[in-house]
């Protein structure tokens, strides 16, 4: 179900107001996510019915704002649950000696790692011991539910795209002293702030073809992640039809559909986040830059392992 809206941005206008907007661009190649306070982009609000973004009498207004500061697009309570792909670029998989899989390895996160636009990425004091990295990922939002989807009717499921960020803490997952003998995903990427998401949403309408965008992954301005869409192993609608067989992946949903080479825990040495580092997950055309501070987390809870029997 098409949205009545090509592009969403959640922000405080000039009048202090949060609101769901479109914006009106002053180019066709503006990047949202460089909006300040400054620049002064104006929005037509959108009047959200039922709190549903995607309700079919949810539309857009005449009345214009300022948007004096954005924020991401959606938040925790309107995403019941994230569902991530964990290898699914080509050269991604790799550069961590793997074999192409014949079914994608997916994991959740919960609706509690939702992040905004320019908000911080918190590191838990338990990871805080140089494992922290960055993910940069194309993402989309289900418009209606979804289950035993064929894979030629998935694109219909899909309500927009917008850029995420799959911050992991590489120790947790992967250290076997840590993580056990099985690398796991669920904990080590399901902390709170670790799905950065934004800087808006874009209707398929802008972007009939998502295997044509480009993600590049920046962090403190330095290149690290650089990919077409086209290296993904397995497509957009592939991923849905394969994720809903038995299952039904619920409206609000956000698929996060895998990261490109370039992550730091891959690079030699290996380049983590620290606090004050920024990184920035761009997407083009259309969607922009969603951007996130690093900070650590203060006064945390760190707990021993348990003592083997």
């Amino acid at each position: 179900m098409a949205p009545a809206w090509k592009r969403l941005i959640r922000f405080e206008a000039t009048d202090g107001r949060v609101l769901r907007g479109e914006p009106m661009l002053p180019s066709e190649d503006y990047d949202v996510g460089k909006t300040t306070a400054e620049t002064g982009l104006s929005a037509k609000v959108i009047h959200v019915v039922n709190g549903d973004i995607f309700d079919e009498q949810t539309r857009v207004t005449d009345e214009e704002v300022t948007v004096k500061q954005l924020l991401g697009p959606i938040t925790q309570t309107e995403v019941p649950i994230i569902r991530a792909v964990g290898l699914n670029f080509i050269k991604h998989i790799k550069e961590g000696g793997r074999t192409l899989p014949p079914y994608p390895a997916t994991f959740i996160k919960a609706n509690t790692c939702i992040q905004d636009h320019n908000a911080p990425i918190i590191i838990p004091a338990m990871a805080q011991d140089e494992q922290a990295d960055y993910e940069g990922e194309l993402c989309f939002i289900l418009s209606r539910d979804a289950k035993n989807v064929p894979e030629s009717e998935a694109m219909s499921y899909i309500g927009g795209y917008l850029c995420g960020n799959d911050v992991s803490s590489r120790k947790i997952q992967r250290d076997p002293k840590i993580a056990g003998t099985v690398p796991q995903w669920n904990f080590s990427k399901g902390f709170d702030t670790y799905a950065p998401l934004g800087p808006m949403i874009v209707s398929p309408a802008l972007i009939p073809d998502p295997a044509k965008l480009y993600l590049k992954t920046r962090v403190n301005g330095e290149l690290r992640q650089s990919e077409t869409m086209d290296d993904f192993c397995f497509k957009v609608p592939y991923l849905l039809s394969y994720m809903s067989q038995g299952t039904t992946i619920k409206k609000g949903t956000v698929v996060m559909t895998g990261t490109p080479s370039g992550v730091g825990y891959a690079m030699n040495p290996p380049r983590f986040l620290h606090p004050g580092d920024v990184v920035e997950v761009e997407i083009l055309p259309h969607i922009g830059t969603l951007s996130n501070p690093v900070e650590y987390e203060q006064n945390g809870l760190i707990v021993p392992p348990q003592p083997l029997a």
